[in-house]
Parts: structure tokens; C-alpha cells; sequence
């Protein structure tokens, strides 16, 4: 299985790292963290480590640590815009079995 990025993550991505100038890549991972035990990390890649696993989708690089791997495999991220002031990045994570009340971690 893999990590995907839709479409409109994808275009969103792409163009984040075309404003910055730099950067394979978007990394995502994860860290112990809030009540249920994990959150999300999501940054720039400037580079791919010998510990990450790299996916592809719609030409934009997923750069994923072997450490996070198995709580993020076969994850979707899809960039939503709710209204003009809500948007960013929504998690669709067949591994999550639980999360907090306020969304901001998940337990696998």
C-alpha cells in the first residue's frame, strides 16, 4: 500500500514548493503526541533520508520515515477548503482505530 495525495493536495503542494524555490517533496510523519498517542507531522522534504520510503501522485513526492510507515500506510491527505478562511490538509487514515475529542491526535 502507499501514501496518496488527491489532486487538489497535489496542486497545492506543488505549488507551495514552487513559492519556496526549494524541496523534493512534502514529508509526512508522525510523533507521540495528545491523549490518544500520535499526531501528524507535515513538512517541507529537502531531502530523502536512507530511512524513508518515497511514493508519488500526481508528480508531487510523499516522503514517508520507515518509523511512521506502518501507522500511515494507505493514507489519502486531500487539501479542503471549507469557506474562504478554513483550509488546509484533511487525513483519511484507515489505520486510525480512535482519536481525541479535539482531532488533534489519533491511536493505530
Amino acid at each position: 500500500m502507499a501514501v496518496e495525495l488527491t489532486e487538489n493536495a497535489a496542486q497545492h503542494v506543488a505549488a507551495m514548493l514552487d513559492k519556496r524555490g526549494h524541496g523534493v517533496g512534502l514529508r509526512l510523519g508522525t510523533r507521540k503526541s495528545g491523549c490518544s498517542g500520535f499526531a501528524y507531522v507535515v513538512e517541507y522534504a529537502d531531502a530523502i533520508g536512507d530511512n524513508d520510503q518515497v511514493f508519488e501522485c500526481h508528480g508531487v513526492k510523499i516522503v514517508v520515515d520507515s518509523d511512521s510507515l506502518a501507522s500511515l500506510e494507505g493514507m489519502e491527505v486531500d487539501y479542503v477548503r471549507s469557506n474562504a478562511i478554513n483550509k488546509g490538509f484533511e487525513f483519511r487514515n484507515p489505520n486510525v482505530k480512535d482519536s481525541c475529542g479535539c482531532g488533534e491526535s489519533f491511536s493505530v
